[in-house]
């Protein structure tokens, strides 16, 4: 069995992440995903001014809302996961869970913004495909063609 992380961060581009870790399950691979997401730490004012435990759990508790829609998708698929959610700078952490939970790879997505725009990715991506150790997939989302450019096509 193959253990892969997907990076959620409750975006429609990071559902296209899940969304392809599912369709290779159906394809046949025999996988079990680890569903990360990483909050950002919160910063020296918010430490000063509130109980650093309050603002732990509810970034924990905003993190679980995040990653609700890829739970779903997942059962629904019928897919083997767990979830894994860390507070930290995200592309360092999500390597390290992918690391500390023994993954064999990484699947991220990126939003691509069309024409010239879909070659760049997110910079979260970007780092994670630069220091990672493992194999990282970046999922982009389909281009979705206007009406106007239809037009202009004909």
């Amino acid at each position: 069995m193959v253990k892969i992380m997907i990076a959620v961060d409750g975006s429609e581009a990071a559902l296209e992440g899940v969304r392809h870790g599912i369709k290779l399950m159906q394809q046949g691979l025999d996988a079990h995903f680890v569903i990360a997401h990483v909050q950002k730490e919160a910063s020296l004012l918010e430490l000063a001014t509130t109980d650093s435990d309050l603002i732990a759990n509810a970034s924990i508790e905003a993190g679980m809302d995040l990653v609700a829609p890829a739970q779903e998708l997942l059962k629904a698929a019928g897919a083997q996961y767990e979830v894994e959610i860390s507070l930290g700078e995200p592309a360092n952490t999500l390597i390290d869970i992918a690391e500390s939970t023994e993954c064999e790879q990484i699947i991220i997505g990126a939003t691509g913004q069309g024409g010239l725009g879909s070659i760049l990715i997110g910079s979260v991506s970007r780092e994670i495909a630069r220091h990672s150790r493992l194999p990282v997939t970046i999922v982009k989302l389909p281009e979705i063609i206007q009406v106007d450019e239809v037009d202009e096509a004909s």
